[in-house]
């Protein structure tokens, strides 16, 4: 079949051209259609009005998170979502890894020095890593991650075993399998189970040597206990792509902290995005079209 597919809120070149790849008709999202494209992560609330529009039977989501879309209640107006998750993990891992090995290597204060300096730094190479998460994100940051011998614990909500890496572990264990880790990344989706999920106790519980990094959310960490952490000198530092609160403004107390990095959620830009999205989207007409299984399916009941 020729499926209709609706491409909203705007129609940009590469989210149409991406579904006549698929073999897909193009339509505007006023009228029915039998899936939807949705391109704007900013926009979740004008999309309530254009599903009662379309009532597509699939809708593809631009952004990895969902968990606004799962909170405004969205995931019973179609038989099936898909979100972006595992499209944007090549960038996102590479600037985790980036985020890890700048800490490590005390990258700030050297690109800011005006004198010598004393030496220091640590190396990765060898050490324990604990990653929470176990989708794509961490797929690929464990393959960036091999050149350097790493011993990685997986955390993740069910203890299935993660091929790449030495250890998995359930949630419960969080605690456990935090003291050896040198770097803690956290790749994991957004859900009540994982808001704070690195907070006063789990700081407590990591090395004071052990730098934390995050690209997922900014509400899985607890900001102010991240704040005291680094302040008190209970760990190493944080790298942070997102934050809680985001952006991050001015004059918060971790854009002055020497041993905390902050980038402006840009693991993934509009530029590197555009054809990874288009990827999955082209992927996903053509396997809609077809009757079969589509690239990422969110889990409705738990919102990733």
């Amino acid at each position: 079949m020729t499926p209709t597919v609706a491409v909203g809120p705007t129609q940009p070149n590469f989210a149409t051209e991406a579904v006549e790849a698929g073999g897909g008709r193009v339509a505007r999202a006023d009228g029915p259609a039998d899936a939807l494209v949705w391109v704007d992560h900013r926009k979740i609330d004008g999309l309530r009005g254009v599903l009662a529009r379309t009532g597509p039977r699939w809708v593809q989501l631009p952004m990895a998170g969902v968990e606004r879309v799962h909170q405004a209640g969205l995931f019973g107006a179609a038989a099936l979502w898909t979100s972006a998750k595992g499209a944007y993990a090549e960038p996102v891992a590479e600037h985790a890894l980036m985020l890890a090995l700048s800490g490590l290597r005390v990258l700030p204060s050297r690109i800011r020095a005006t004198s010598w300096g004393r030496p220091e730094g640590v190396s990765l190479y060898d050490a324990e890593v604990v990653v929470l998460g176990a989708g794509g994100i961490t797929d690929e940051l464990l393959r960036l991650l091999a050149p350097w011998r790493v011993r990685a614990t997986v955390v993740r909500r069910r203890p299935d075993p993660v091929a790449a890496a030495a250890a998995t572990v359930g949630l419960d264990r969080l605690d456990d399998v935090l003291p050896p880790a040198l770097v803690v990344f956290l790749a994991l989706a957004l859900t009540p189970e994982t808001r704070h999920v690195i907070a006063a106790p789990q700081l407590a519980a990591m090395s004071p040597s052990a730098w934390l990094v995050n690209v997922a959310r900014g509400a899985h960490v607890d900001t102010a206990a991240l704040v005291a952490a680094l302040d008190g000198g209970t760990i190493g530092g944080a790298a942070l792509d997102v934050t809680d609160p985001e952006p991050l403004p001015d004059g918060h107390p971790l854009w002055n902290r020497a041993n905390c990095i902050v980038t402006p959620h840009t693991a993934d830009t509009q530029d590197m995005v555009e054809p990874l999205l288009a990827r999955r989207i082209t992927n996903n007409v053509r396997l809609f079209a077809a009757g079969k299984t589509l690239e990422g399916v969110v889990d409705v009941h738990h919102g990733y």
